[in-house]
């Protein structure tokens, strides 16, 4: 197991870039998303830029990331965390940058706060909570390529805890390496289980927000699914 989560991300990467790394459904939106490995890597390289020379957070600083799980909140999250950020999922009031949804009440002292609507296409909002600018067209003004930010094992990485310790929880979740697994998002919504937990297996992600249950046999073999959760 690589020991920060910046290079579990990149060995998922390199092992097989242009296959589908992970694929959102929304069956309340009817939303498909399919994001392969160069993809999502595109998003969070753009994502660690807007946090490092867009804002100038790096170790030692604080995202709150208010989202549900979604293909833009792994981007998001990955982001920050290549960016060397730490990222907490319920503590907004003391973080140095927010991204959250615009239906969030949020008390916060940050400087920088971003909304996202998670909508099809990566579609921006048509109107804006007041004091905040739009991830999806902001992120968008940054690069695909990201040099990289120094991260250690024992940084902080997920609501106070280590790179090491969060990828250890991960890699106890028992996901077979190589699974393509289909993940219900309501039944699951910590990115320790929807998110880390298959990279560290190497498994690719079908995760499913708002899953109707009456389709999760079809999806399972229309996308090749070897373990539902």
């Amino acid at each position: 197991m690589q020991p920060t989560i910046p290079q579990v991300f990149a060995a998922a990467v390199r092992n097989d870039p242009a296959s589908p790394l992970l694929t959102f459904y929304d069956d309340a939106s009817g939303d498909r998303t399919e994001l392969s490995g160069t993809t999502l890597g595109n998003w969070v390289s753009k994502t660690a830029n807007l946090l490092v020379d867009g804002l100038g957070l790096g170790n030692g600083d604080t995202a709150a990331v208010q989202l549900p799980p979604h293909w833009q909140t792994a981007a998001i999250l990955l982001g920050v965390w290549s960016a060397g950020v730490a990222a907490e999922t319920g503590d907004t009031e003391s973080a140095d940058v927010v991204l959250t949804t615009p239906e969030k009440t949020t008390t916060t002292k940050a400087p920088d706060r971003y909304a996202t609507g998670l909508l099809p296409f990566a579609m921006p909002l048509r109107e804006l909570p007041a004091g905040f600018a739009d991830y999806v067209l902001e992120v968008r003004q940054h690069g695909d390529y990201f040099a990289g930010q120094p991260v250690a094992p024992d940084d902080k990485a997920l609501d106070g805890r280590t790179h090491r310790e969060v990828l250890t929880e991960a890699a106890n979740r028992g996901i077979p390496a190589g699974a393509r697994v289909l993940i219900d998002a309501n039944a699951h919504p910590d990115p320790v289980e929807w998110l880390l937990a298959p990279l560290v297996a190497g498994a690719s992600i079908v995760l499913c927000a708002n899953l109707d249950a009456a389709k999760v046999a079809a999806r399972a073999e229309t996308e090749k699914v070897t373990l539902v959760l």
